[in-house]
């Protein structure tokens, strides 16, 4: 970085809202994807204009700009170009507005998934995304990668609880989108696109999000099965009743086994399979919902269904859940974690499948996920810093993505595309469509330098 520019960074940013150091800018130059890239700065924007100067700037100074929130993806998509600046938005981090007569909240992108439920919930209301990393992630990241959770299979994911966006594309040009309401179908749905796609088309500044009342009652079930297979199966019998969970979770025979090794889940030993299973309903109806699903996911194979009494039984069914990142983490505290979907149907071939290449590439695949929508985790247990491990990983990676296109799946369902997928993209989209979709890039951002090099190969 120059001199001029350091200066005219200076008269946008106040030196606590700077760095420019490397001890000080190392913190921002890794995400949870083991990826790594020192950026020249890093600013910390308190409000719109700040971002407007700067990308102004750095459209003349042709210096790349990527943002971040607190960076809990998993796909490299905020890390920094190199000797670019990295734009974290953490400190834009206020609640404008919880507003529950039109079920709807006004947030800047750094507060967190956390901040917002809380504030929602004091309302009687909560926003349906909710990642694993909820407490620390920001409503900011969500959006950029579409990020969901487990609710998805009942409520949606960001793009069907987002109502409208600020943003500021890549020419530095302040931008609306779409409605405080719940219909509206004047100009084109900017916001869906803008969702997921990862700061590469303009930066978040606020977000009008669509708010769901809480449940009156919830139930939780857990369902043990002999194998794979017939897991799926239930999760199919689930799926095609009219009463939707709000969580359907899947954990495969190895997820199993390396939570016994970790600790006592009290699962039986010939158990090949787990669901947990949540619904939310009104307190009249959970009770008889809560039977009807126990009743449907006792399908051939099927060892035990549990539907939880009281809160302490609820803890003791999602403790096995909760066990198994720990336990992931005690074995291989560097492994490869891949988000895909397939169609609910094909996921006992795609886990039959992954079990072949694991047994064909030597490592071991745990995979578990949100089965009522069939994006399913996978998880290769290996250690990249080893040369030998990390080249069979990348082989069996790349066999991975063509058995779920083949399965008629996606390459991500949360996790986004960021430098790690980035070069299969191909795969799934057709040249004409990424065509289209360069052209979208660069009208947006003509300069190239919202977070370069990622989600488009």
């Amino acid at each position: 970085m120059t001199p001029e520019q350091l200066t005219a960074l200076k008269k946008i940013f106040p030196s606590e809202d700077l760095l420019t150091h490397p001890a000080d800018t190392l913190a921002y130059s890794y995400d949870n994807s083991q990826r790594q890239s020192i950026p020249a700065a890093v600013v910390f924007p308190r409000e719109e204009q700040q971002i407007v100067q700067l990308l102004q700037h750095c459209n003349e100074w042709q210096l790349p700009v990527t943002c971040r929130g607190r960076g809990t993806g998993t796909t490299g998509a905020s890390i920094p170009a190199p000797h670019g600046i990295a734009l974290s938005l953490e400190r834009m981090d206020r609640i404008l507005e919880i507003d529950p007569d039109n079920r709807l909240a006004r947030v800047q992108p750094g507060v967190t998934n956390q901040q917002l439920q809380q504030a929602a919930g004091e309302q009687g209301f909560f926003w349906p995304p909710d990642p694993t990393s909820a407490a620390v992630c920001t409503v900011g990241g969500n959006l950029a990668c579409n990020a969901a959770g487990p609710r998805a299979v009942k409520y949606g994911s960001c793009r069907e609880n987002t109502l409208g966006l600020t943003a500021i594309t890549g020419t530095g040009t302040l931008i609306h989108t779409g409605v405080r309401t719940t219909k509206g179908v004047v100009g084109y749905d900017l916001t869906r696109l803008l969702i997921g796609s990862e700061g590469t088309l303009a930066i978040i500044t606020e977000a009008t999000l669509k708010l769901t009342p809480l449940p009156e009652a919830r139930r939780t079930l857990q369902a043990v099965y002999r194998d794979v297979t017939s897991a799926a199966a239930a999760v199919s019998a689930i799926m095609a009743q009219p009463i939707t969970p709000s969580a359907l979770e899947f954990m495969d025979g190895q997820s199993l086994q390396m939570i016994r090794n970790y600790s006592d889940p009290g699962i039986a030993e010939n158990a090949g399979a787990l669901l947990m299973i949540e619904l939310e309903e009104s307190a009249a109806a959970i009770d008889a919902a809560a039977e009807q699903i126990a009743a449907t996911a006792m399908t051939p194979g099927c060892l035990s269904v549990e539907i939880a009494g009281s809160q302490e039984q609820v803890q003791q069914l999602w403790r096995t859940r909760k066990a198994l990142s720990p336990a992931l983490r005690n074995v291989a505290p560097k492994k490869i974690n891949e988000d895909v979907v397939v169609p609910v149907s094909r996921i006992p071939e795609l886990v039959q499948r992954l079990a072949t290449l694991a047994e064909k590439y030597a490592i071991t695949i745990v995979n578990f996920g949100h089965a009522g929508n069939g994006n399913i985790h996978v998880n290769l247990l290996v250690d990249p810093d080893d040369p030998r491990q990390l080249e069979a990983a990348e082989a069996c990676l790349d066999e991975v993505f063509s058995l779920v296109l083949g399965l008629g799946g996606t390459l991500s369902g949360e996790h986004g595309i960021g430098l790690v997928k980035r070069d299969f993209v191909s795969r799934e989209i057709d040249d004409p469509t990424l065509a289209l979709m360069h052209r979208i890039k660069n009208l947006l951002d003509p300069q190239g330098i919202l977070n370069p090099g990622k989600t488009l190969p």
